[in-house]
């Protein structure tokens, strides 16, 4: 009886966490959902826990998911010329996907990893899909999401292109202010495309 009450407690604990993630996640993406479609996104997460430096998706497998990070710091990354380049920095509240995989249902080139103790929440994206079609509700949190990692990608490719090292570091700084003070200098200089060297002379002088 007593083991019944304590499951019991535990799943209706883990609800209404994963609802909270929800509204949060339709509050930082502007998105009104009603009710229903709250308890349909909560309904297809899956809540895992990643200890540090523990791989949550591995180079060569075929992404099916978006990780929501309620706790914690999760990076992507790919291997070049025998390093590991950091691709982006997501933090509590944040949503980390490899598009390219998802979408198109080939092996991702890139890796997920926690660099902190963390708590995801995995979002099963063709599920996700087939809620976007039925709720116009979701289909609009969907566009969104897919929008903002748009924007996101472009911004980071034109800084690439057109801004000095100096110029990149205070944009990442102002871009991601709690992965700037949280991560280490070997990943963010990794992000930067930077040698660790060339990032602690261009932090001296910020």
């Amino acid at each position: 009886m007593f083991l019944h009450s304590a499951f019991t407690i535990f799943v209706v604990v883990l609800w209404v966490i994963v609802m909270e993630v929800i509204r949060k996640l339709s509050d930082k993406y502007k998105v009104i959902l009603s009710d229903e479609s709250i308890g349909k996104l909560a309904s297809i997460l899956e809540q895992k826990e990643y200890q540090k430096d523990e791989v949550i998706l591995e180079q060569e497998q075929v992404s099916r998911y978006m990780y929501i990070v309620e706790k914690g710091m999760v990076r992507q990354f790919y291997y070049k010329d025998g390093r590991n380049i950091t691709e982006h920095f997501s933090c509590e509240g944040d949503i980390v996907t490899c598009i390219e995989s998802l979408f198109l249902k080939e092996p991702t080139r890139l890796c997920v990893e926690a660099i902190e103790p963390s708590v995801v929440h995995l979002l099963d994206y063709g599920k996700f899909k087939n809620l976007s079609d039925k709720y116009p509700d979701i289909n609009s949190l969907y566009q969104s999401i897919l929008e903002f990692m748009l924007i996101l990608s472009q911004r980071k490719a034109d800084s690439w292109r057109f801004e000095s090292s100096h110029e990149r570091y205070e944009r990442f700084c102002r871009e991601y202010p709690v992965a700037a003070k949280r991560a280490s200098i070997a990943h963010i200089a990794s992000y930067l495309l930077m040698a660790p060297e060339t990032l602690s002379r261009v932090r001296s002088k910020v």
